[in-house]
């Protein structure tokens, strides 16, 4: 199988990642995987397989107008279209909203190649503009499957847009997770002797960790042994420093940027916490559990909810209750055997959520589509 994946960057993200981690899966079995994107090569913050295929089009980068929008996605579209024509995989996939539609385009008179686009959001949290929100709507009509991450996402692409298919699939979580530079020591921090309370995800506004800073602030008196820690990077950290220094909780709140080791704190870490005022399908979420976190998190859209089963192995919260994500917090802050026992139903994402299940659903969907072209190319007989 010849499998190409385009999508904007492989910095660090959601997105991102789900391409590395199918990526390398794929390659790792012997299939033949090449990713495309649109930033260069210096933005790359995933490892990738040795036998994955690399080519950045370096055509990444903001428009000063519609016009040099256009220009520049235009050029956009030639470029993949040249890189389709050499590389001539069997399926081609994109990864977010913009790619699916560049590829859409792309991909416009080359019969023998399948398709396939991915929303790795719940679109109505990130509205497009009117432009490409109308490139979306027809375009989507042009791919043989459009991948949705839940249900509430599946249903708003096929009541707003032309998508022909669109199968669920949500994003695995790989257990363990390799580490990679920058590494963060876990003892570099915290003491082995104190809690930690763990999130992880970009610094920007919709993670809502300035609220979740506040929360911590008015829990941090009534659990001296517990600190706050945030891993990620983004343009929210200058405002989140200034607040954790104005309520004096150096020391007990931690912003030490983007780790490759994120998996050696969650295993450091006592209990997860997920502020986000919306989300898509968290990858953090899922391997937080998988590495035996309890977790509590806003039940926003989308996601935690399809991830965290309430009592069970964690605690959903209404979305923007402070209150409620204050005693929530509290709760499993103060009750060790509470969290064990969450903790002991966690881990069954590793299961839910493995790389082998979430890839197998991708296969099938290959399989399912390839009978689909074959049924219409005997049926144009």
């Amino acid at each position: 199988m010849k499998l190409l994946f385009f999508i904007y960057s492989l910095s660090g993200g959601g997105a991102e990642r789900v391409t590395a981690n199918l990526a390398n899966h794929w390659a790792a079995k012997g299939w033949h995987i090449t990713i495309v994107t649109l930033a260069p090569l210096s933005l790359d913050f995933y490892e990738l397989h040795p036998a994955v295929g690399r080519i950045a089009l370096e055509l990444a980068g903001e428009s000063r107008n519609v016009l040099v929008g256009l220009w520049k996605n235009l050029h956009r579209v030639r470029a993949l279209r040249q890189v389709l024509r050499q590389v001539q995989p069997d399926i081609a996939i994109a990864l977010m909203s913009t790619a699916n539609v560049i590829l859409a385009l792309a991909s416009w008179g080359l019969p023998k190649l399948r398709v396939i686009g991915s929303e790795r959001t719940f679109p109505p949290q990130l509205p497009l503009g009117a432009l490409w929100e109308a490139l979306r709507r027809y375009t989507y009509g042009r791919l043989a499957a459009v991948v949705a991450v839940t249900r509430e996402s599946a249903d708003w692409l096929e009541a707003e847009t032309f998508a022909r298919r669109v199968p669920i699939i949500p994003n695995a979580a790989p257990w363990p997770l390799p580490a990679q530079p920058p590494r963060i020591p876990t003892g570099q921090l915290c003491s082995a002797k104190r809690h930690v309370l763990l999130g992880v995800g970009r610094l920007s506004a919709e993670k809502n960790y300035q609220v979740l800073i506040n929360v911590f602030s008015q829990l941090a008196q009534g659990h001296p042994d517990w600190d706050l820690v945030i891993l990620g990077e983004g343009p929210e950290r200058p405002a989140l420093e200034s607040k954790v220094r104005a309520a004096r909780l150096d020391g007990r709140v931690f912003l030490p940027g983007r780790a490759g080791n994120v998996g050696e704190w969650y295993e450091r870490a006592d209990l997860y916490v997920m502020s986000s005022r919306f989300e898509g399908f968290p990858n953090t979420l899922t391997e937080a559990m998988a590495h035996g976190l309890p977790a509590v998190s806003f039940d926003c859209d989308t996601g935690p909810r399809d991830i965290i089963r309430h009592e069970i192995d964690g605690l959903l919260v209404p979305p923007g209750d402070v209150v409620r994500l204050h005693a929530a917090l509290d709760r499993l802050m103060s009750d060790a055997s509470l969290r064990a026992q969450f903790a002991s139903r966690a881990v069954e994402a590793r299961e839910r959520f493995s790389m082998e299940r979430i890839a197998g659903m991708w296969e099938d969907l290959f399989a399912e589509d390839n009978a689909h072209n074959r049924s219409l190319s005997w049926r144009s007989i």
